[in-house]
Order: structure tokens, then sequence, then C-alpha cells
């Protein structure tokens, strides 16, 4: 390991340290709050001490943008500061105030490799007392994804994993087995219709395409407001009779 990177995994333990809790350990779900998406995950929602993967639906910038959004919504429901590693700092800030992850929650650690952004987060999740630790990658192979989970395990913090494409064809490896949790897809869909001129909330095509001792399923949701939160939009077929469970195994 070289020095420069030993400094700067010593510098975030100490900021780590800073804003944790002591690392007390979570336990439970995070539900969403609808109970046509809580009722088909274990425990009722997603599951603090555990890895979740989130990718856009096609190889796209738009689609990765609402993917990453909806994590920031996830994240901004939790309790704590939030760890957010990548190797592209190309964040909108003002997006993620507008899904509720106010900028003064997060330090972002920023690499120059996966490989690092990798240790960073089994770093942050092995110390705990945070709200998530959130990572950027291309790839999750699965010792390293193996390594996160039991990380998470340990201090009961939530991993959330964005995977970014830089093109179409790394999309591929999204099929590849991981120890993840969860796994999801956001694709995006028009917006919800105004009954006067404008732009209506936004609506994704949101995937559960695995679901560790649960099912998969798909949802038509509006997009995350300012406290995280995500909704049905009026007129929606989603339900247990209508999610499509059967497109994805587990």
């Amino acid at each position: 390991m070289s020095a420069v990177r030993e400094h700067v995994i010593a510098d975030l333990r100490d900021r780590i340290s800073a804003l944790s809790d002591g690392g007390a350990k979570k336990a439970g779900c995070l539900p969403f709050g609808l109970a046509e998406i809580d009722q088909v995950l274990p425990g009722g929602g997603l599951a603090y001490g555990a890895l979740h993967e989130f990718a856009g639906g096609g190889g796209g910038t738009i689609d990765g943008a609402a993917a990453a959004l909806f994590v920031a919504g996830i994240a901004a429901r939790t309790k704590g500061k939030i760890i957010w590693c990548l190797t592209r700092p190309d964040l909108f800030f003002p997006s993620l105030v507008q899904v509720g992850l106010h900028p003064n929650r997060v330090v972002f650690a920023e690499a120059d490799r996966e490989e690092d952004v990798l240790a960073t987060m089994e770093e942050a999740l092995s110390f705990g007392g945070l709200g998530a630790v959130v990572g950027e990658i291309v790839r999750l192979p699965m010792v390293a994804s193996r390594r996160l989970q039991l990380a998470a395990e340990k201090t009961g913090t939530m991993g959330l994993v964005v995977r970014r494409w830089r093109r179409q064809t790394e999309a591929n490896d999204y099929g590849q087995p991981t120890a993840s949790v969860t796994r999801w897809r956001v694709s995006v869909l028009p917006s919800e219709p105004l009954p006067v001129s404008g732009v209506g909330r936004a609506t994704w095509l949101l995937e559960l395409m695995r679901s560790r001792a649960g099912e998969c399923a798909e949802f038509v949701i509006g997009a995350c407001d300012d406290k995280g939160r995500i909704n049905l939009p009026s007129g929606s077929t989603n339900g247990p009779n209508s999610t499509g469970r059967s497109r994805y195994s587990g």
C-alpha cells in the first residue's frame, strides 16, 4: 500500500470517527412506506446491515442518474452521516437536495481506482455508526461483494452500490452473481401528467431483480420527493398480481 493511500485511509478513519456514534449496530429494515413494495421484501423494507445494488435500466446517462437519485433518496431517509465513495466527482448537488439528501450530511471520498472505492466502502462499513455507505463502481466482483456484505453485517450499516457504465458493453456485468441482498434497476418513464401546463413529477420503472429469500417484482413509481420518499402515481397498476415477478430469477 502506497504512503499516499495509507494517509488517505487514515484521514478517512479520523473523519468517520468524528461523525459516528460509536458504531452502534442498527437492526431491522428501512421501509419504503408503500405496502406494494414493502410486502415483497423480507422484513418489510430495505435491510440494514446488508449490501444493495442499483443500476440504470440502460447504458444511458438518464437512467443512470435516476438510479443515483433513487439511492440518494434512500440514504436521505436514514439517520446519520453518509459516506459517498466515487471516482468521478460529477454529482449535481441541487439534485441531491431535491431528493432530500443535503450536502452537509455527506462526506465524499474520491479515489483514482475502483479498487480504492471498494476498499474505502469496506473501511466505512466496518467502522459503523453511519446512515449509509454509498459506492459508485462499474464492476462488483463476488469476492469484493462478500467483503462488503460481511462488513455491513458486522455493524448494521446499509451499503448501497451504484453501478455506473462508461459504455454499453459494461452493462452486461450486472447479470453476474454478487453477495448483495437485493439488486434493483431504475428506468425513466414519461412524467406524470398534470391538469395544467407544466412538467409533472418524474416517473420511474423500478425493478427488483433479485431479493434474497424474497421474490422479484417491478413497479411504476413517482420519483423521490424532498424527503426521499417515493409514491405510486395515480392510475398505476402496481400490486401483487401485476408486478411481473416471473421476469427475473432471484
